[in-house]
């Protein structure tokens, strides 16, 4: 199968006709062999009902629901696992995401190389509350992971089959799938300008709550990128460094103390910033002993993504 479009929704019941027979018009045109996953994230208007009816039509569009709302990278990752196509295409159900673009997305990843190709909202249809936060929050995405994309959130992105069979989404994972795959080591990163529409039916679902999330999910990932199989690496370190610092104020104090007798140490403000650093060395240290141990008895720790065997 050349093509699988997954669709996570919530309450889209209007939009939902209008996509779908969007999307299937640009599938003909163009020959391709595909399916649409839609993924009902717990919705309570007639979203499944509509989804139903259309998998009753045509076999090709297919559905999974959710008993309650878990979120986009759920859905995404649902999905990802129930795809056979050798291209996977995600994008919202608001019909914000133009299904003209599919084709050269398609093009992109089996003809030019890429591993994933990500949208750039490069002109938006949003409120100025909205486009100022996000310029920001995707400067800071950039320099913390160094992929030069402009638009990590954008909803329309383009992924090898082999991408998304190597990646696991959860929480708010969803802004950084581009990390996921730098991290699982698909480096062909690139990125198309895409067309972006104005909400046409209700309402969006995401709150303000989406940037505070979006940065502490951002240090989340970029911590466990660098240091989840080797924790004692950056909690030792710095542990270390704490208790070494206390370590030599103490003797500093002590040195005065018993030499020229001029204070009693516990008067001094430094005696207590030397013993702050060495208790929180303490337990910076021990709780990188406590990562390793967990790391090291963790199922996954030998887990590694093998690409190619010769002779085996």
């Amino acid at each position: 199968m050349d093509i699988s479009v997954v669709i996570p929704l919530l309450n889209e019941d209007e939009s939902i006709p209008e996509l779908s027979a969007w999307i299937e018009k640009v599938m003909l045109e163009n020959g391709f062999s595909w399916e649409v996953i839609f993924v009902d994230d717990g919705s309570s208007d007639n979203s499944w009902r509509i989804i139903e009816q259309l998998a009753a039509k045509n076999p090709a569009f297919r559905g999974i629901k959710f008993r309650r709302n878990y979120g986009k990278a759920a859905a995404l990752n649902v999905a990802f696992q129930a795809a056979s196509g050798d291209v996977v295409i995600t994008m919202d159900a608001d019909l914000q995401d133009s299904p003209d673009e599919i084709p050269e997305l398609y093009r992109m990843i089996m003809k030019d190389g890429f591993d994933l190709v990500s949208g750039w909202k490069k002109k938006r249809h949003d409120p100025i509350s909205k486009t100022v936060p996000t310029r920001f929050y995707n400067w800071s995405a950039r320099r913390m992971s160094g992929i030069k994309l402009h638009d990590f959130n954008c909803g329309l992105k383009a992924y090898r089959s082999t991408v998304v069979k190597s990646i696991e989404v959860y929480g708010d994972m969803h802004r950084y799938i581009p990390f996921l795959a730098k991290w699982a080591g698909f480096r062909k990163i690139g990125e198309k300008v895409v067309h972006h529409q104005k909400r046409k039916y209700g309402k969006t679902k995401f709150g303000l709550d989406r940037f505070y999330k979006g940065y502490l999910d951002l240090l989340t990932i970029s911590f466990m990128s660098r240091f989840s199989k080797r924790p004692m690496h950056f909690f030792g370190f710095w542990g270390s460094l704490l208790f070494t610092a206390g370590f030599f104020i103490a003797i500093y104090l002590a040195y005065e103390k018993f030499f020229h007798q001029a204070f009693k140490m516990t008067e001094r403000p430094l005696f207590f910033f030397g013993l702050l650093a060495m208790i929180m060395g303490t337990l910076l240290f021990v709780a990188g002993f406590l990562g390793e141990l967990v790391s090291r008895n963790s199922s996954e720790r030998n887990n590694y993504l093998v690409e190619k065997k010769a002779g085996l």
